[in-house]
């Protein structure tokens, strides 16, 4: 079911199968709800407001932060082009999570069970590179799969990174009571921009390997070091009940920022965000990650949220 009203996000996309719902919006291609065995597992906002904190965004061509929103581009004479991309971060002068969070998606496809919304950048200030993007939202009946696809149209090769900003709950329960784990061995400083610094061992107090109490972490971190399991990475928020929810991502997504924020519910209660990134903060200048795509070729990646109802 679509919905026409003129919101602030666009149109809404609602997929829905059985006890598992998704909406979508234009602008964006923001997830802004999801619904799985009748259970809500990810913080919502009201179709006719604007996402807080980049909730449910979408980060391409690069998350996180890009240092002064200046970067270095090689040419094939071995010459460097420095780039200056606009500044969306001015309190902290970087250029933060990509180039559509603001944009208009159209709809490529769509079936009973998924969609698929697709935007295109054309080359502008700080990035000259022509790609085509799209993102498909799939329920499978296992939960929710959103796969990734970017295509170069140009004629030199495109840097390219991608992140998901999603902030994810058990229904009604209180984030804070709820357990995180994640199998990060270690974190990025930053400093006071919230740019990089170095990567170190994951302190004490903010280690997630064997589990720790959302209510006893402030985090706004990048884990790196992750062990993938099966063919996957992933990140589970859990409740003692035994309910959880698990966010997992290909190998390719070997970063995640987790941010825990008293801005999303607008009750003061806090949420926590779980954002699977295939580089970091600033790859664009330390290569970290970054993956370049061929004149004419592709990329693709997946990553998806999982609920389990009981041990």
């Amino acid at each position: 079911m679509t919905s026409h009203t003129w919101n602030p996000t666009g149109q809404q996309f609602t997929v829905r199968q059985g006890d598992d719902s998704l909406i979508v919006t234009e602008v964006g291609a923001t997830l802004r709800d999801l619904v799985l065995d009748g259970i809500r597992v990810a913080e919502t906002f009201p179709e006719d407001a604007l996402p807080t904190s980049s909730q449910g965004a979408v980060l391409v061509p690069w998350p996180n932060r890009v240092r002064d929103g200046r970067w270095s581009l090689a040419g094939s004479d071995g010459t460097h082009t420095v780039q200056q991309l606009d500044l969306t971060e001015p309190a902290k002068q970087n250029a933060s999570h990509g180039l559509l969070r603001t944009q208009a998606y159209t709809v490529s496809d769509s079936d009973a069970a998924s969609i698929t919304l697709s935007a295109r950048i054309h080359p502008q200030r700080g990035y000259p590179f022509s790609l085509a993007t799209s993102v498909r939202y799939a329920l499978t009946g296992r939960g929710l799969e959103v796969t990734h696809t970017i295509v170069n149209h140009g004629t030199t090769s495109a840097p390219v990174g991608v992140g998901t900003h999603g902030y994810y709950r058990i229904g009604e329960l209180d984030s804070d009571d709820l357990t995180l784990t994640s199998t990060g061995r270690a974190v990025i400083e930053v400093d006071e921009r919230m740019n990089p610094v170095r990567t170190v061992p994951v302190p004490p107090e903010k280690d997630l390997r064997t589990g720790r109490r959302v209510g006893e972490l402030s985090l706004d971190d990048a884990y790196t070091e992750l062990d993938v399991v099966g063919d996957s990475i992933r990140h589970v928020l859990s409740a003692d009940d035994g309910r959880a929810v698990t966010v997992w991502a290909d190998p390719a997504f070997a970063w995640v920022q987790f941010y825990t924020s008293d801005r999303v519910r607008g009750d003061g209660s806090r949420s926590i965000a779980i954002e699977p990134m295939t580089m970091p903060a600033d790859a664009l200048n330390s290569g970290d990650g970054v993956t370049w795509i061929a004149p004419g070729e592709s990329w693709s990646g997946r990553w998806g949220v999982t609920y389990r109802a009981t041990e």
